[in-house]
């Protein structure tokens, strides 16, 4: 047998037929379950209830061209920097609202809020995009360089 006729034979066996009928039976009965969930209105489990806001802090985020990020408040008092120890989350968010609003045509220098809910979760909410971001999971420093901002 040639070594083409070989290597042909190979491929062909690569991935078990089982192992393709598996994959695809997954498949089948994922999107059986989410339409069985959506078509009789299961109710949600594991989403995120919004907790009321029990805090809150209107600012400002601007950033320069090195990527350094300063949060100000809306009377322009100097409130954190991105460059700071342990803020360079402050710099993430920065450019995600950035990115954002630049996308939709919205001008970069209009305040967004940062709250605290009644559960003790710390958001930040762009009421010019619409966008939320819950800072659940993103580690204790990251959370804390906006929480910090409240205190």
């Amino acid at each position: 047998m040639s070594l083409a006729k070989q290597m042909r034979h190979r491929d062909k066996e690569m991935v078990p037929k089982i192992l393709v009928q598996g994959m695809f039976a997954l498949m089948v009965s994922t999107l059986a379950i989410v339409a069985y969930a959506q078509w009789f209105d299961v109710p949600q489990r594991g989403v995120l209830v919004e907790a009321p806001v029990v805090q809150s802090l209107d600012i400002v985020i601007t950033g320069d061209r090195a990527g350094v990020y300063q949060v100000t408040d809306t009377d322009g008092n100097l409130l954190a920097l991105s460059s700071e120890n342990k803020a360079g989350f402050i710099g993430v968010m920065g450019r995600v609202v950035d990115r954002e609003r630049s996308v939709r045509g919205i001008p970069l220098h209009l305040p967004m809020q940062v709250v605290r809910r009644e559960n003790g979760h710390v958001a930040i909410i762009d009421g010019e995009t619409g966008s939320v971001v819950e800072l659940i999971g993103y580690g204790a420093d990251n959370v804390a360089a906006f929480a910090n901002l409240l205190n």
